[in-house]
């Protein structure tokens, strides 16, 4: 599995730039938690603005990642997007979205092939054919979407005459032959009662000047079979995962990663409507609260998010990791003991979970497991 947190995120800001009343007051509440309800707009912006500026801006000429993030909206030809809406989402230091106007009335399938066709542009080629040809109808006033594209190369690069084939564990007790990369490098591991961590940073080049760090980071229980319990720790919140990153390199003496490879994408709106984002789909009898995005000539119209599209695909390799998520929208723990460093083993040889963060502001780009790495 792999899937891209930020650019959900940045999806569903994209919307609250269009929402009102308790909408808005909802979005604001799961996009900004804790920040001044009275100024949600404003908030908002900010945060994403911030967020792209730093952990979303191209890095590759100073010899970092290369880093894009792209915003877009198709409107259908018989309606308008309202004008502060409009402002907002084309604002150069904000959004940046681009905006076409098309026909979902009588050429839906041809709109949605210039979304895809927007979207594998976006993602460099790695996402392809996001929407199925029959996603839009005539009853489709807009689609909203969101692409994120990564690539990095290691800080230090894994020899490719080192990866050799080995087992690798799977959950039902058999195993599978699978490329493992090695190292005899001193790396970043912490260990603790029941995992350990590995971080693996990408190279800075002169990025470094802009405050900036990405890093990947795998997650290993020690046990073949405990991924499940691993996973309900990290995912309990930030706390855990910012008080088990690896900060000392130790000694390794034996070291084994695999390489892999991941396309992975499901329909979002039951996930968020269990997160408590209900109103956009018309939860609780409402319309959507979607009423500052199109200029309506009735406020009657049930304006509603009627599905959320998620595709990502990554690849982990001897020279990096290049990664890409799409998000589209519609409308009709407590610490562990840490054992202390010593010369350590890391062996992925069984399910893990992986992330890639940037450092400095502790924005995560993208989240999945490894169950089976010779499965594309």
């Amino acid at each position: 599995m792999v899937f891209s947190p930020l650019s959900f995120h940045a999806a569903l800001s994209l919307v609250a730039a269009g929402a009102t009343g308790r909408t808005l007051d909802q979005l604001h509440t799961f996009l900004c938690p804790g920040s001044d309800p009275n100024s949600s707009r404003t908030n908002l912006t900010d945060v994403f603005s911030k967020v792209t500026c730093l952990a979303l801006a191209d890095g590759s000429k100073l010899g970092g990642p290369r880093l894009s993030c792209a915003n877009g909206v198709w409107l259908d030809k018989s309606f308008q997007l309202n004008r502060q809406f409009k402002t907002t989402v084309s604002a150069v230091a904000v959004y940046k979205a681009d905006r076409k106007s098309v026909d979902f009335q009588r050429k839906a399938t041809q709109a949605v092939r210039k979304v895809n066709s927007w979207v594998e542009k976006a993602t460099k080629g790695l996402i392809k054919q996001l929407l199925d040809p029959l996603s839009a109808d005539p009853t489709t006033v807009f689609i909203l979407c969101n692409a994120i594209h990564f690539k990095g190369s290691w800080a230090e690069k894994f020899d490719p005459s080192r990866t050799m084939k080995d087992d690798f564990h799977l959950l039902d007790g058999t195993s599978v032959k699978v490329p493992f990369m090695s190292s005899q490098k001193r790396l970043y591991i912490s260990k603790y009662t029941d995992f350990s961590v590995l971080r693996l940073p990408y190279n800075q080049g002169r990025d470094h000047q802009s405050q900036r760090q990405f890093s990947m980071y795998i997650f290993l229980p020690n046990s073949k079979d405990g991924i499940k319990n691993l996973s309900e720790k990290l995912y309990s919140g930030p706390e855990f995962l910012n008080q088990h990153l690896p900060t000392e390199k130790v000694a390794v003496s034996k070291f084994m990663v695999p390489k892999f490879k991941i396309s992975f994408e499901f329909e979002g709106s039951k996930v968020l409507k269990e997160l408590g984002i209900d109103l956009i789909f018309g939860g609780d009898r409402g319309d959507g609260g979607l009423l500052e995005m199109v200029e309506l000539k009735s406020h009657a119209y049930p304006l509603v998010v009627s599905k959320v599209f998620h595709k990502a695909c990554i690849e982990v390799n001897e020279e990096g990791t290049e990664a890409a998520a799409v998000t589209v929208m519609m409308a009709p723990g407590c610490a562990l003991t840490r054992i202390p460093p010593q010369t350590e083993n890391f062996v992925a040889d069984h399910p893990f979970l992986y992330l890639i963060r940037e450092d400095m502001a502790g924005v995560i780009l993208f989240v999945g497991h490894v169950m089976n790495p010779a499965v594309n």
